[in-house]
């Protein structure tokens, strides 16, 4: 209970001190990458339940002479980059935590054909809501393996506290200044998760 209504306080509060930024972003956004402004993907949250998760969109929608999406790297701009590096894009995430979709900590959500891939051990990462940061966020983000980050996901579904979860937010914002551990090597996004235990 308390760690909902932190969720709610904080996630409230900090939709209205960045109402400016948020319309900023939005503008510019839609200038230089399009409509629509939001990304908005099924992911799944507490216990696996299906929500729609939002982002600030950081790509276009190019495609080549076929009609099918060019790669990741291809759609991904400067300025989109920009937006992943700083975790701007990840500020619509704050509307889910406030309706209850998400938590300000938890682990990753990811995407929805994950779910049959997971071991038991790994599925528990579903018993909390899911977080705008974690856990794995603070101890490698993207540099980190699947099986690495899955097991700090269930570390902290183990061990949560009020604390942990200021500490995570704090460690946060220090690897958001930073700016480390966004990618790994070599890719522009993260390379999908397949279920094997050498991923």
């Amino acid at each position: 209970m308390l760690k909902r209504l932190i969720d709610i306080f904080v996630s409230c509060s900090a939709l209205v001190l960045l109402i400016p930024l948020l319309f900023f972003l939005a503008v510019i956004i839609r200038l230089k990458l399009g409509s629509p402004i939001l990304f908005k993907q099924a992911r799944p949250g507490l216990h696996g339940k299906a929500f729609n998760m939002m982002k600030f969109r950081s790509m276009t929608d190019e495609t080549d002479l076929d009609g099918n999406l060019l790669s990741d790297e291809e759609r991904l701009t400067p300025f989109g980059h920009f937006l992943r590096a700083s975790s701007m894009d990840e500020l619509p995430g704050l509307i889910n935590v406030l309706v209850g979709n998400m938590s300000l900590v938890g682990p990753r959500p990811l995407l929805m054909e994950y779910l049959p891939l997971y071991s038991k051990e790994q599925a528990k990462r579903h018993n909390v809501r899911p977080g705008i940061t974690g856990w794995a966020q603070v101890n490698g983000r993207n540099t980190l393996s699947w099986q690495d980050k899955f097991a700090l996901d269930v570390w902290y579904v183990e061990h949560q506290s009020t604390w942990l979860d200021i500490k995570v937010l704090i460690l946060t914002v220090l690897k958001v200044i930073k700016r480390e551990g966004i990618n790994q090597q070599g890719q522009a996004t993260v390379t999908k998760f397949t279920g094997q235990s050498n991923d």
